[in-house]
């Protein structure tokens, strides 16, 4: 039917303007390269958001180089790590306190990344490493090399490794009934906590003095000491395992719609799933290796993502940002409140990450999810 049939303009028409955008499509662009046969939707605010989040963590970056015994000026820091500063700045800036902020930055990334992934497949906000045992898991794994071994830091980061791996697969297996559900999934994950915390204690219990020393600053989840010798392994789990995680995105928002909805879209749903959990728990395990449990930063970072950025599934790369920010920041505050090494990261976070937990639990409380 033409438009002077319905009365309606022609849109070519003078006096005519386009129909408006609505809220959904003003947040969002769309880039195309030239040819058009590749194109990406971007959310202008989860873009911006991502922008502000990596240059607040640049900044605590800066600042956590500077911090310690001998105090740099942030200006000095980036002077040096450009190459014009003192041989003692140098030493100071570049092979004393710059592998421990990298670590760090990884660990939070690594730890925010695999908690986004861990929460979408459980389709739980309590769906994190921390709470369905998998930091439990590589402890496990750490503390028998330690005392029972009595490796090497190298073979305790591979027995860290293998210990997230196992109990990640453990946990997937028996949570597995036709598929995974989510609270099937955290429910076995705090059953099998429960039990690994018991074996790690028992560990302890029956360890030398020597060996107990070790494992407790290990197990307390610390960045003091750390050094290139732990930067190089992590950074290689990270650009290997993030990109394919990172490739898992999309199907992992069409997941949360529900099983029978992503297999009508064609998504191979159990496929996504199991890899979606391998790399988290690979990361999981690779940020244990370098750098001990560190609580509540897997749980934390992917809410917190999601409530700035406001994207109503998993933020994956506002999550890793997130990770990393809350942990040099967390790091910058332990060291200015009680001085360099008095307090190990894990325990800031621990306290910070417990009293989140407390007030989530009471949101889905009040929400009779639980």
């Amino acid at each position: 039917m033409s438009p002077e049939h319905t009365g309606a303009r022609d849109p070519g028409e003078p006096g005519t303007h386009p129909a408006p955008r609505t809220g959904r499509t003003a947040r969002t662009a769309v880039l195309r390269t030239p040819g058009g046969g590749l194109s990406l939707r971007l959310d202008r605010r989860a873009a911006l958001t991502g922008t502000c989040l990596l240059a607040v963590v640049l900044a605590a970056a800066v600042l956590l180089v500077g911090t310690g015994d001998y105090a740099v000026a942030p200006a000095d820091v980036l002077r040096t790590l450009l190459g014009h500063g003192t041989a003692g700045q140098d030493f100071i800036v570049r092979q004393l306190r710059l592998p421990r902020v990298l670590v760090a930055l990884l660990v939070g990334a690594a730890l925010g990344m695999a908690g986004a992934a861990f929460q979408s497949v459980s389709r739980n906000p309590l769906g994190s490493p921390d709470v369905i045992g998998f930091g439990q898991g590589s402890a496990a794994g750490a503390l028998l090399v330690i005392v029972v071994l009595h490796g090497s830091s190298l073979e305790v980061s591979a027995g860290a490794i293998a210990g997230g791996l196992l109990t990640g697969l453990a946990v997937y297996a028996l949570a597995w009934q036709r598929g995974v559900h989510g609270y099937r999934l955290v429910l076995v994950g705090i059953g099998g906590s429960a039990i690994l915390a018991a074996v790690n204690s028992y560990l302890l219990v029956k360890a030398n003095f020597v060996d107990v020393a070790r494992a407790v600053i290990w197990i307390s989840g610390s960045l003091d000491g750390r050094g290139w010798e732990q930067v190089r392994p992590l950074l290689g789990c990270c650009a290997v395992l993030m990109p394919v995680l990172l490739a898992q995105g999309p199907a992992l928002r069409i997941t949360e719609m529900g099983d029978d909805a992503a297999r009508a879209l064609g998504v191979r749903v159990e496929r996504v799933r199991l890899t979606a959990v391998l790399c988290a728990v690979l990361l999981t395990a690779a940020a244990t290796a370098a750098a001990g449990p560190i609580a509540f930063v897997a749980l934390t970072a992917p809410q917190l993502a999601r409530r700035i950025t406001r994207t109503p599934g998993v933020s994956l790369l506002p999550s890793a940002l997130m990770g990393a920010a809350l942990l040099v920041l967390a790091d910058l505050a332990a060291q200015r409140a009680f001085g360099s090494g008095q307090v190990p990261v894990g325990v800031a976070t621990g306290v910070l990450g417990g009293g989140y937990l407390l007030w989530l639990l009471v949101g889905e409380r009040r929400a009779g999810r639980i």
